[in-house]
Order: structure tokens, then sequence, then C-alpha cells
């Protein structure tokens, strides 16, 4: 076995160069070889009580999965992570592991922590390219359990019911299955390939997935009883998008990031051999400061923008995008004017977006979020002269589901209220996770919820048979 590596920093992740990339939609980072994996992976300590496994929603096997890679044992290092994790190649590109398990690594307290995230990466990808090997099917119980979407949380659920031996079907109101993972976060941050690739072993392992299927539409909870499901996972995200409903967001050049992220990604307007309309536009603002802003201005800029602006109310310090995707986005080219708010989009007379006006803000005493709450400068009015405005905002679940379902209790906002444990809804039987419960969030944490959902389920039609 190689000697520990006990650098302070991480083995660097190979890029494409900014110049180049922001003109295509490969792959930004190009992941690490196999030495590199290895020295990485060396600096990892083999802790007696490992914390980063704590920091981590499904509870990979973080240790056993790198000691595997130390040891050259790549596919069982593969293996260990599905132990926990139905999608460890999704998560490994877009999970916010500064934030959860390498926040807690040791190496972290005098340095940089174990690149954790890049080696999950390595050890997915080294299976999808050197293994051809069919996911094993586990005996049936026979007992049905019903998914109503196929995002993060949704197939997480469905994968682990599968290994207990449920008869699961995952209904997709799109044509593609993924939720979120296909329609949302572009290509040069998570191929779809590998989504594929993924949603391909979970069908393997007996996951049953039907498109074009709208949940509280096409096919209602009452009627997935009657149809002999047992119990029903409500995992359809957060798909209504947020607007700020100011002056000239009725303009032609205005979008939501649902639907320009959706035409670019799903619809592969990106591709020159698809005929997906998608507004090109020169001068792009981009209003918001999450990921979802991150993918929309990156993907303006490589659909041909000379500039794109990120326009956000806070400092920096505030924003909630990764890290990242913010070095990534600034890296690229694209223009971030910070505590600045817009009040007014301005349209020409033929109604299509000639610019934005602004408010420039200064911070004031922290919100109920724990941020600091923006104030606006009086007097400090200016103008952007864009041709394209993308509101990514934020974005809450879609009423469909809910509208039909009587008895289902919802908040305010329209979010599904879920034992945060279990899952469980107001109505026996049926449970809820991800972004349809928690409003907007991560990849990582709606899988923690459907596999959380996934055992209560489980211990529910036990519960009722025995």
């Amino acid at each position: 076995m190689a000697e520990r590596n006990m650098s302070s920093t991480k083995n660097p992740m190979p890029e494409q160069d900014p110049d180049v990339r922001n003109k295509n939609f490969d792959e930004v980072a190009k992941g690490y070889t196999e030495e590199m994996a290895v020295s990485e992976a060396m600096r990892c300590l083999n802790c007696k009580k490992p914390s980063c496994v704590a920091g981590c929603p499904v509870n990979v096997k973080i240790p056993e999965f790198i000691k595997c890679i130390q040891e050259r044992r790549f596919k069982d290092s593969y293996l260990t992570l599905k132990q926990t994790n139905s999608l460890p190649a999704v998560c490994g590109r877009v999970c916010p592991q500064e934030t959860q398990c390498e926040a807690v690594c040791v190496r972290g307290k005098k340095g940089e922590p174990v690149a954790i995230g890049r080696l999950e990466r390595f050890a997915a990808d080294w299976y999808l390219n050197n293994c051809d090997e069919k996911s094993e099917r586990s005996e049936t119980n026979g007992h049905k359990v019903a998914v109503l979407g196929s995002g993060p949380a949704g197939l997480t659920c469905a994968g682990d019911l599968a290994q207990m031996g449920y008869d699961v079907t995952v209904f997709e109101a799109f044509h593609a299955p993924g939720g979120v993972l296909i329609y949302g976060i572009p290509e040069f941050r998570l191929p779809k390939a590998i989504v594929r690739h993924e949603i391909e072993k979970l069908e393997e392992a007996g996951v049953k997935i039907e498109t074009n299927t709208i949940a509280g539409k096409a096919v209602s909870i009452d009627e997935l009883f009657e149809e002999g499901y047992e119990a029903v996972f409500i995992g359809t995200g957060a798909g209504l998008p947020m607007f700020m409903h100011i002056e000239g967001e009725n303009l032609n050049g205005v979008f939501s990031a649902n639907e320009y992220l959706t035409r670019v990604n799903l619809m592969k307007a990106y591709r020159d051999d698809y005929d997906t309309p998608v507004y090109r536009a020169k001068t792009v603002a981009v209003v918001g400061g999450g990921n979802v802003a991150m993918d929309s201005a990156r993907c303006a800029k490589r659909l041909g923008a000379d500039t794109v602006y990120i326009v956000y109310r806070r400092s920096e310090q505030e924003m909630p995008a990764r890290a990242e995707e913010v070095h990534h986005a600034k890296e690229e080219g694209i223009v971030f004017k910070l505590l600045c708010n817009p009040v007014r989009i301005l349209g020409d007379d033929k109604g299509w977006v000639k610019g934005i006006e602004c408010v420039e803000m200064e911070l004031g005493e922290p919100d109920a979020s724990g941020r600091r709450r923006p104030i606006p400068k009086e007097g400090s009015e200016f103008t952007l002269d864009v041709d394209c405005v993308v509101m990514a905002i934020g974005t809450s679940p879609n009423p469909t589901v809910t509208k039909a379902t009587g008895g289902l209790e919802t908040t305010r906002r329209g979010c599904i209220v879920a034992d945060e444990e279990t899952g469980q809804t107001s109505i026996e039987g049926v449970y809820a996770g991800g972004d349809a419960v928690t409003g907007a969030a991560t990849v990582i944490l709606a899988m923690g919820a459907g596999k959380k959902a996934a055992k209560a389920i489980d211990e529910y039609i036990k519960g009722k048979t025995e």
C-alpha cells in the first residue's frame, strides 16, 4: 500500500481551461486519475471514530470506501458506496461536501479536509468505465409501493425499497427520469449519461419507471391504493418558480430559471442537432445567488452571451451557492453585481427587455435566516442594459399533487407536512420527502429523506402484515 500522504492540501482536480470551457458544455472537472485518487485517499487517517460519516445525510461508509482506494480495490470502493448511496456518481459531483462530511474531517483542522467528494466520484466513474456487471435483484416480498417523482428523493427511496424486496414503480411526469438531475443541473456539472447510468442500475435492481405520468392528473394517490399499492412516497420536488412581482416581469425575454434550464438541459437546446428554441441573448442578467443562478448564468455564457451579470441583493458572504460554483463562474467571466436588487424591468416599444433597473443595498441586522437583511440605499438606482432576465430566486412545490389529494396537510408555502424522521404525512400510508417537503434544497438532503422514508415504509408495511 502507498505511504501516508500528510500534505495539508487536497490533490487539485484537473479542469478545462476557463476560456475554453465557457464556450462548450463538456464537463468542467475531468476527474482524478488512479494515481491522484490513491494519493488523495492516503491523506485519510482512518479515524477510529469517523465524524465524516455522521456529517453525511445518507451515512456513506466513508472510511471504508476510501480504504479500498488506498489499497487500489476500486471496484470494492464503488460497491461499498452503493451499500448506502444509490447515486454515488451524482453525489460525487453535486453534493456540497464542504458543508457536510468534509466540514467535520479531522484533516480539515490543520489544512484542507480529505477530498471525499472527488474520491466518491472517482470510485463511481472507475466502476462505470471498467465494469459491466448487472445489479442483483433482491428476492421479492410480494408487496407493492408507488413512488411519485424520479428525482433524487424518489430514486433513493425506490432503490432502497427494491433492495428490501419490494415491487416498486416510479411515476415521472417528464419523458425522461431523473427530475432536477436531468432538467435542472447543466451538462458541464453533471453529464446526463452519468444520470442515465445510475438510473439503469436501479432498473436492473428491479425498480420500474413509468414516464409521461403526471401525479395528481394521470394517476391519483387514491387510485394507486385501489390498484394494490400498500404505500406511496411523494418526491415530486419543487418545480414551481418564484418571481419578484415587479414591473416588467411579463416582458419578452424574461424567464424563470426553471424554464430556461429545462430548455437547455432536458430539451437539449445546447446541442446543434436539436432544434429546441432557446433565447440566445447577448447581455443577460440572472437574479439570485444560489446554485441555480450560477447554472443559469454559466449556461447563458455558453449559449453565446457577451456579458452575463449575477444580480444579488446581499454580499458574497451570504450567497447560498457553493463556493466552487461561484469560483467557476468568476473564472468563466460572469460579472457579479452584489448588494444590488432589481426594482423594475424595462422594455422597448415591441415588448422586449432592454434593461433592468436596480437599487444598491446595504446589510442591516440578521433576519430569520440568520443572514443580514439587505436594505435599499436611497437615491442609488442605476440601470443595466440587458436583453434577457432570468429569475433564479427560488421555487416552491408544484401544487398538482396536493390539490388532487384530499386530507394532505401542507404549509402556507405549499410544502407537504411530513415527519422529519420518517416522512409520514397526514394520510396513513403516504410518505413524502425532498424538495416537496422542504422547498428547494440540496440533492443529498433529498436523498437522505428518501432513505428515511424507505425504512419507515418497510416498517409500516411489516407492521400491517405481521
